[in-house]
């Protein structure tokens, strides 16, 4: 007995004085940031100036100005934003934080372990990662750079500790485990991939590392599910990979440049693969392709599930929306995609993520499913905007219907059902009975603008 408490000794010791090695070498890396927002008066002008003293502006410069106010004792200019942490990734003096922590600042400082502090410039920030650069130049500080590891290698169950600054509690260290990868929120228009760790993070820690035992950077924490605004055992970090790609990107270019398939896409259901006659609900499947976009000249269509991207599988929906950003625009890819039954390898040539993208006539009713309908008309595409030139209009739902449950909705075009153009409501109607409501049918639907599949089926 005293031979193995020694040895649970013994492996206890070596797991704290691998905690020890991490911390003695991340800490110096790891910095405080507090943000400044300048204060505007009603007029656009710095505090304590007056309309009357706008023409010296010009002459003075706005910060000369009001520093002159303020050291009369005037109305200070700037008011603490926010507190962050970040991480020193080059010897340039190049910084990872989150977005949200120095989004719209007009001043960013960073305070260094050693307690000396500096003022940093905004390289580049990226909401749709909740991730920013930012930079200390002009100094003669030796930076503490930390290592970016490889998240694709880390393992549920790993051991890791986060670094940061909670509750401006600066160079505080957490241990963990991995508890779980790649989440993301269902219907964010966000390229999330999370780990999620049980390492403590709270606010303050947004920005800083997450670590693990070789002492490697393998994420960037960005949140915390809780429902009292402190730590519930729940928290995200950005994968390290993706991390790095968009700091080069935003080094390079001051922008994120993503690769862009150009098609709509949605999870898939035990229904839905059952209809296409394909196995499990791994896979994105594809709604709607766009006219001119990458996918359509690579011969995507609508229907195809995408289970295979560029030598690796597509389990999900976010999987696919992540590799396709981070591929760079003009690669040509293979893309495997199950398609009338069978599996087809096609080879598409990726491209640019567009700016803008990150973007009555008769009713009758068919009460099987729950609807009311109208047959598509110019007037009436027009009316619920609507590009679409044939279709059924659903103009009323009812509450529990098998229409509700399948999240029809008023203003929605059904297009096709099976696979079939719909011309008017009787069409409809013949397609869509009882019988064919108990095997289940599948639809096409706009809605809003963008076209997804949906299931109808009874289940009585």
């Amino acid at each position: 007995q005293s031979t193995a408490a020694d040895s649970d000794k013994s492996a206890a010791r070596s797991l704290s004085r691998a905690f020890e090695k991490v911390a003695k070498q991340l800490k110096p890396s790891v910095v405080n940031i507090s943000t400044m927002k300048r204060i505007q008066s009603a007029n656009g002008l710095p505090p304590g100036v007056s309309p009357e003293m706008a023409p010296f502006l010009e002459f003075f410069g706005k910060d000369l100005l009001e520093k002159h106010f303020q050291q009369r004792g005037g109305p200070r200019g700037h008011a603490p934003q926010g507190l962050g942490s970040g991480v020193i990734v080059s010897k340039d003096g190049h910084i990872i934080t989150n977005n949200h922590v120095i989004d719209g600042a007009d001043e960013v400082h960073v305070k260094f372990y050693d307690g000396t502090s500096a003022q940093a410039e905004i390289i580049g920030t990226d909401p749709k990662s909740d991730l920013a650069v930012i930079q200390v130049k002009n100094t003669s500080t030796k930076f503490a750079v930390a290592e970016l590891g490889n998240s694709d290698e880390l393992s549920v169950g790993e051991w890791v500790v986060a670094v940061g600054n909670p509750f401006g509690l600066e160079s505080t260290l957490t241990a963990g485990i991995v508890s779980a990868k790649g989440r993301s929120n269902p219907g964010s228009d966000k390229y999330e991939d999370f780990i999620q760790t049980d390492a403590a993070i709270n606010p303050g820690n947004s920005g800083g590392p997450l670590i693990n035992l070789d002492g490697k950077v393998i994420g960037i924490n960005t949140a915390i599910l809780t429902r009292s605004g402190g730590y519930m055992g729940i928290g995200f970090a950005i994968p390290s990979n993706m991390a790095n790609t968009i700091m080069s990107s935003l080094i390079k270019h001051g922008k994120v440049i993503r690769g862009w398939l150009g098609v709509y896409i949605q999870p898939l259901t035990e229904e839905l693969s059952e209809s296409f006659g394909y196995k499990g609900t791994k896979g994105a499947l594809v709604n709607e392709v766009g006219p001119g976009t990458p996918a359509k000249s690579g011969g995507i269509q609508q229907g195809d599930i995408i289970t295979a991207f560029n030598g690796k599988r597509v389990d999900s929906v976010n999987a696919l929306r992540n590799a396709t950003a981070a591929t760079p625009p003009n690669s040509t890819v293979k893309m495997k995609v199950f398609r009338d039954g069978k599996p087809k390898t096609l080879s598409v040539t990726i491209g640019e993520l567009p700016s803008g993208e990150a973007k009555l006539a008769k009713q009758d009713a068919q009460e099987e499913v729950g609807l009311t309908l109208q047959t598509l008309t110019p007037e009436l595409a027009q009316q619920i905007g609507s590009r679409s030139q044939k279709g059924v209009v659903v103009t009323d739902v009812i509450p529990g219907s098998i229409a509700a449950r399948a999240s029809l909705r008023a203003k929605d075009v059904i297009l096709k059902v099976n696979g079939k153009v719909m011309d008017d409501v009787d069409q409809f109607k013949k397609l869509v009975g009882k019988k064919a409501l108990k095997k289940g049918v599948r639809l096409v639907v706009e809605t809003d603008g963008i076209q997804r599949f949906v299931f109808l089926k009874s289940h009585s």
